[in-house]
Formats: structure tokens, C-alpha cells, sequence
């Protein structure tokens, strides 16, 4: 590649400039960074054998078989030269970390050069830059949240960062230029080199979010800004994958219970209209047959009076964005009232007025508009959008009777669409950029702009809305499952981090030992140990690193028994050994090694000599409270923890009620609002895991978290039904207790 590109300036950096101390808090990143790149980078080159391997078997030419023979052998001869010189490279960013916004700022300054000068750059180089700036900025925009944090966090622990130079040895542009540096060694195409970058991006550069999320944990175990704020992109959140199979499960649940439904729904709608009829008798007023004046108007002659009607209420004009302000109550009742007066009596002076059955398919209409406007479940943008369409569903019902008894009504089935579709949304903010919004907002339009009476425009808009959502559905399922996976690799991550630190801590408690012993355990086999433990198919592993532990600490007590002194000397080349090997394995810096090696020997010689030295390992003795003071102590925490318990039991239950693809409302303490879906519940880690409308990780929590968040009424459940089925249901509800 040409040496004028950005890619290179870490070589260039290195080089201007001297190796620096890491800090303190860094050095444990560090490695944990460079192992675990190590680990995902081994991945890399196996799916970059297993591509060339499949091209090759499909090639169709001895030539271009040839070629990727050729390309596999040479990635396999130099694959651990590579692998070393990329985690030595990621090694030296920690110690020069370069300031954020250096590549970007060579690429500008090379942006400026003469055309002679980009004339030099080739089309193979070229296609490699842009491969690579996109495989950049999409781990940029996918990380952001975690990278400010680390950046803020990185900047305020090396000297000489601050807010206006900034540095993250972690940042995607460096470890991307760092693997294009190390791969300067291997001799093939651009194609081959371009099979490489993806497969870089696909397991290393895409699972970054666990080693920052990592990284951000260690700084704040430190202390470094442990209550970070930020509020930005990041924070906005979209809709999931189980939302879509949620919904096309739902739509074609109705769908096939529909015929089973008819009846019900047919009854329903004959109760509801008993219970009006009941209550116009109570009210004392007539039935309009025995009313020798008037002209009941009904049918197909309503139809068309309402034909006249324009889709929108008069006197109210909308802007081009159909969302803004208020969701409002048309009174439909009163606006056909109008229409009969202006119709004007009949040639026999009777004066028109609707029919009883008309008149309740009316009140129908606007009780159920006001169920929908007043719904805490649906979201506020749909909620403003479905409230334009009082005139035209007015319209379809009565020319259609069967809205109300059929659930495969295409304009029931719209609307019910339209509202479950949009449950997820959060913010207003969002619809000026989603996709979603822009369908639902433009079905919208087209019915009061179109609908001329004609119930298939619903139809059609109904099937066009099912395309686009399962469209929509597929991309997000696979950003949630990806999500999923992702969590529980970062949770198991996290559990073996904390089950490592806690049994390293309780051990090092027991005993005084010297800084280069606590300092080989914490910021080397700490190391060994993380790994063992998450790649532990077979538990011997995981004991193995625990019984080094223990059998380090032993061989540094001093032993005054002949028996014991024996057993000294065949434990300790054992134990040296397999303390080099596992560091090695992890990538431990070599020099670095050599020097923790040697002041171990030192330590477990001067252990083997001197009995003057037991006195200084002895188990510490931990001060031991009166029983008691430590009796009633633990007594006040059980109370206080038994009165906890109690009070969130009924939300406990509440909580394991929720299942995956349940949606539910955040509500936080500054009187702001989120809604997400549960996409995960991992057990073993207690954590449950939501994600927005686009399958993106939102927020976790455990079990009793939700439970205190519900009791203190933070945390809403959304109802998820057919949007007309639940307004059928109340307006039920409400007629009977009027009815008493």
C-alpha cells in the first residue's frame, strides 16, 4: 500500500516517538485488550481459510484455483507473525496513545496534495482505504456510546490528554490501522487482502463491544468518572426483531381465527347496540319509527350525504406533517347532523334524521376514537395519525356494517397494524428519521387524500404496510440476534471477571504477600484464569489456574518439616512452569515476563530459607466483631431485607410474567420515558435484557430491579392486542356500568 496513506501513521508515530509508561489503571486493560483481540483475531483467519478454501473449490480456472492456494499458504506461513505484530502494534497504542482525530486529520492533510500526488495512489489501494474508513465508521456509529465513555475516561488517566486532545488507545480507526500495518507482510491480491478486511470486520472490529464495555468497567472499578452522563445519538433507540415476528404471528393469528371470531364479534356488536336502545328508554326518548315527521335517513342515501364530507374536519387544516400537535375528538354525531340540515326537508316536509341503527354505528365510531385517544399503549406520534381518520373509518362503517363484526375487516386490520407496528415508539423526535414513521405517515395521507368510499384502498394499503413490515422485520431480527448473542458473550465475560477478582481478592485477604507476588496474580494469572474460565468445556481447566493460585501462595509460606521442604522442591519447577506457559499463552509482554519471573524466584527462594519470614506470612488475622453487636447487626439487615422482599413479591410475580417480545415504558426520574422490548432473559446472570424497535440494546436489568422499578410505578407493561378488539372491550365495559 502506498506509504502517503493515513493507514500508516502508527508505524510513523511509533517511530518519532519513545515508548512511555502505561498508567497504572491501563496496564490491566492493556492486556485483557490484547488477548482478547488475539482470541477473536484467530477467528478472523480461520473464516479467511475456510472463504479462500470454498472460492477455490468454486473456482473455474486452474489459475484462479491456484491463486487462492497460493493466498491460503501464505496466510498460513505468516498468520502468527501477523497475529504478533497486530497485538504488539494494539500493545504499543497504549503506551503512545495517538490523540483522537488523527487519521482523519492525515487523510485531510493528504486530502489537500497536489493531483500529481493522488495520481500515485492505485486503484487496489483505494479500494482497500475505502473498505477500510467503512468498516470504521460503522463500528463508530454501532460503539458510540462505549467509545465517548472510554475516550472521557482514557483522556482523563494519561498525562497530557485532555478534553481538547482526547486519546483512546481503543478507538477502531487505531486497531483497524494497527491489523492493515501488520498485514503489510503477507503477499496477495487485492481481492484476497479485501476477503481479509471483511473477515477482521466481521469478528474482530464487530465483537469490539464487549472489550470496551470491559475496559470502561475497569476504569470505573478504579474510579476514574465512575457516573458518566451523556445524551446523544447513542440514547435513541429503535424497534426489534421479535416485534415483527410478533406482529406477522398476530396478523395471521386473526387472520385464521377470524371465521371463529365473526360470531362473537357479531354478538358483541348486537349487546352493544341492546345496551344503547336501553339506554335511549331510560333517557325517555322515542323510537324514531313512531314519529310520523321525520324522514329516517339511512343505508346507501347516508353513504352518500357522507360522500360529500371532506376526510378532514372543516374548519381544520394540516400541515404537510400529519404528527404535529394534539390528537383531537371529532364530533362526529354533530357533523352529520349538519349534513341533514343542510340537506333540507323532503318534498312532504319532513324533516331528515339518522335511524337508530345508523345513529349507533355512530356513537360506536366515537367511542371507540375515544378509547384510542386516550390509550396509554399506543405512542404518541400514532396516536396524533390514527386520530385523522375519524372521518374516514365514519365513512367505511357505514357503508360496511361488518367493521365492527369481522376481525378481517381490511380497515380493522389497518388500523390494528398501524398500532401495533408503532408501539415502540419513544420520542416524537424519532419520526422525522424512521422509516416506520414515514410508511405509517404516508398510508395516512394517502386515505385522505384517496378514499372515495371504496373499502379496497384499505385493502391495498394493508398489504403494502405487511410487505414493508416483514421487510423491516427480517434486518431487525438479525440486529436482535446479534444483540442476544452479544449480551450473553458480555455477561459471561463480566461473571467470569468478577468471579475471578472476587476469589483473587479473598485469597490475597488471607495472606501478606509481596508486591511482585500480587502483582504477577492480578495483572497476569488474572489473565489466565478470564480465559480459562470462559473457555472451560471441561472444569479441570478453570481448577487448574485455581490450584497455581493456592499452590503459589503454599510455596511461599515458609516450610520447616522435611516432608513439607520435599514437597517444596517438586512443586516449585511444576509451578514456574505452568506460570510461564499460561502468560505466554495469554501474550504476556515478554520482557516484562522475564522481569515477574525472576522476582518470583527471589520470593520463593527467600521463602525457602529463611524461617524469619513466617512470621510476615502468616494468615492475617481479621478483627472480629462481638457476637453480639455482629448478632443484632445481621438481625436489622435480615428484617430490612424480609420487609424488601415482601413488598416486591407481587411485582416479583408480575415480572416473570413478562415474556420475550413483551413491550413495556420506562419511566425515569426526570420525567422522561422509553419504551423497549424484552429480546433475552439469561438466567444465570439474573439480567433481562431490552432492546428498542431497531433490535439494539437499550438497557438491562435484574429481576429485582424491575420489581422495585414496577412498585414505584417506573415500569409499565404495554397491552399488545388488536388496538379494535381492546376499544370493542371497553366501550363494553363502559356501557355496562352505566347500566349499573
Amino acid at each position: 500500500m502506498n506509504k502517503q496513506s493515513g493507514i500508516h501513521y502508527l508505524r510513523e508515530h511509533r517511530e518519532a516517538g519513545s515508548s512511555n509508561p502505561v498508567p497504572a489503571q491501563v496496564v490491566r486493560i492493556r492486556d485483557t485488550v490484547v488477548a482478547g483481540l488475539g482470541d477473536l483475531l484467530q477467528g478472523a483467519f480461520d473464516a479467511v481459510d475456510d472463504s479462500l478454501f470454498e472460492l477455490a473449490n468454486n473456482a473455474r480456472s486452474n489459475n484462479e484455483q491456484n491463486r487462492y492456494f497460493e493466498a491460503m499458504r501464505e496466510i498460513r506461513i505468516k498468520r502468527k507473525g501477523v497475529e504478533r505484530h497486530f497485538q504488539n502494534a494494539v500493545a504499543q497504542l497504549f503506551a503512545n496513545p495517538p490523540q483522537s482525530g488523527s487519521v482523519a486529520a492525515e487523510e485531510s492533510l493528504s486530502g489537500q496534495t497536489s493531483s500529481d500526488s493522488l495520481s500515485l495512489v492505485g486503484d487496489d489501494d483505494l479500494e482497500e482505504q475505502v473498505a477500510l474508513n467503512a468498516m470504521i465508521t460503522k463500528s463508530k456509529v454501532h460503539f458510540q456510546g462505549p467509545l465517548l465513555q472510554l475516550q472521557a475516561r482514557f483522556s482523563a488517566v494519561y498525562p497530557g490528554a485532555s478534553e481538547e486532545t482526547p486519546v483512546n488507545p481503543m478507538a477502531p480507526e487505531h486497531l483497524c490501522s494497527a491489523f492493515v500495518e501488520a498485514i503489510q507482510a503477507l503477499e496477495i491480491q487485492i481481492r484476497e487482502r479485501l476477503i481479509l478486511l471483511k473477515q477482521f470486520d466481521r469478528y474482530v472490529v464487530s465483537n469490539l463491544g464487549m472489550l470496551l464495555d470491559e475496559a470502561n468497567r475497569i476504569l470505573i472499578q478504579a474510579g476514574v468518572i465512575p457516573n458518566f452522563r451523556y445524551q446523544g445519538k447513542a440514547g435513541k433507540q429503535r424497534d426489534s426483531s421479535a416485534t415483527g415476528a410478533t406482529s406477522e404471528s398476530a396478523s395471521e393469528t386473526a387472520a385464521a381465527a377470524g371465521s371463529q371470531q365473526g360470531h362473537h364479534e357479531g354478538a358483541m356488536f348486537e349487546q352493544i347496540r341492546q345496551m344503547l336502545a336501553h339506554q335511549r328508554a331510560n333517557a325517555g326518548i322515542p323510537p324514531r319509527t313512531s314519529d310520523p315527521n321525520v324522514h329516517l335517513v339511512g343505508g346507501a342515501e347516508l353513504a352518500n350525504l357522507l360522500g360529500s364530507l371532506p376526510q378532514q374536519p372543516p374548519g381544520e387544516k394540516f400541515s404537510g406533517n400529519l404528527s404535529a400537535g394534539e390528537p383531537v375528538m371529532v364530533d362526529l354525531h354533530q357533523i352529520v347532523q349538519q349534513l341533514l340540515a343542510q340537506s333540507g326537508s323532503t318534498a312532504d316536509g319532513k324533516k331528515p334524521a339518522l335511524n337508530e341503527m345508523d345513529e349507533d354505528l355512530i356513537n360506536l365510531v366515537s367511542m371507540l376514537f375515544e378509547f384510542i385517544l386516550d390509550d396509554y399503549n399506543l405512542s404518541a406520534p400514532v396516536q396524533v395519525l390514527i386520530s385523522r381518520l375519524q372521518i374516514p373509518i365514519l365513512k367505511v362503517v357505514i357503508k360496511d356494517k361488518t367493521f365492527f363484526s369481522k376481525a378481517t375487516h381490511p380497515a380493522r386490520r389497518l388500523l390494528n397494524s398501524l398500532a401495533r407496528a408503532g408501539i415502540g415508539w419513544s420520542e416524537s423526535d424519532e419520526k422525522t428519521r424512521d422509516k416506520l414513521y414515514e410508511q405509517i405517515h404516508a398510508i395516512v395521507a394517502r386515505i385522505l387524500n384517496e378514499f372515495d368510499g371504496d373499502v379496497t384502498l384499505f385493502e391495498t394499503l394493508g398489504e403494502e404496510f405487511e410487505q414493508f413490515l416483514a421487510r423491516e422485520n427480517r434486518k431487525s431480527s438479525l440486529v436482535e440476534q446479534r444483540t442476544r448473542e452479544s449480551e450473553r458473550g458480555r455477561i459471561k465475560s463480566q461473571k467470569a471477571q468478577e468471579t475471578v477478582d472476587q476469589l483473587l481478592q479473598k485469597k490475597l485477604a488471607r495472606y501478606k504477600l509481596q508486591e511482585p507476588v500480587k502483582n504477577i496474580l492480578l495483572n497476569g494469572w488474572s489473565r489466565v484464569m478470564f480465559l480459562a474460565y470462559l473457555r472451560d468445556d471441561v472444569e479441570h481447566r478453570w481448577l487448574q489456574t485455581v490450584r497455581v493460585v493456592d499452590d503459589l501462595i503454599w510455596c511461599l509460606h515458609p516450610h520447616q518439616d522435611d516432608e513439607e521442604r520435599d514437597q517444596w522442591v517438586r512443586v516449585v519447577p511444576g509451578l514456574l512452569k505452568s506460570l510461564r506457559a499460561g502468560l505466554e499463552e495469554v501474550s504476556y509482554n515478554s520482557s516484562r515476563l522475564d522481569e515477574m519471573m525472576s522476582d518470583l524466584k527471589h520470593e520463593l527462594t527467600e521463602a525457602f530459607r529463611a524461617n524469619a519470614l513466617a512470621e510476615a506470612m502468616e494468615d492475617t488475622p481479621e478483627p472480629e466483631p462481638e457476637e453480639e453487636e455482629l448478632t443484632g447487626h445481621q438481625t436489622a439487615i435480615q428484617r430490612q431485607q424480609e420487609l424488601e422482599d415482601a413488598a416486591i413479591a407481587e411485582h416479583v410475580a408480575q415480572i416473570d410474567a413478562i415474556e420475550i417480545g413483551n413491550w413495556v415504558e420506562f419511566n425515569l426520574v426526570n420525567g422522561a420515558s422509553f419504551r423497549c422490548k424484552l429480546s433475552a432473559i439469561i438466567e444465570e446472570a439474573d439480567c433481562f435484557v431490552f432492546v428498542n424497535r431497531m433490535g439494539l440494546k437499550v438497557i438491562e436489568k435484574s429481576r429485582t430491579d424491575l420489581a422495585h422499578e414496577m412498585r414505584r410505578g417506573r415500569l409499565t407493561v404495554l397491552e399488545q392486542g388488536a388496538l379494535i378488539d381492546r376499544a370493542l372491550d371497553a366501550v363494553v365495559g363502559s356501557l355496562r356500568s352505566k347500566a349499573g
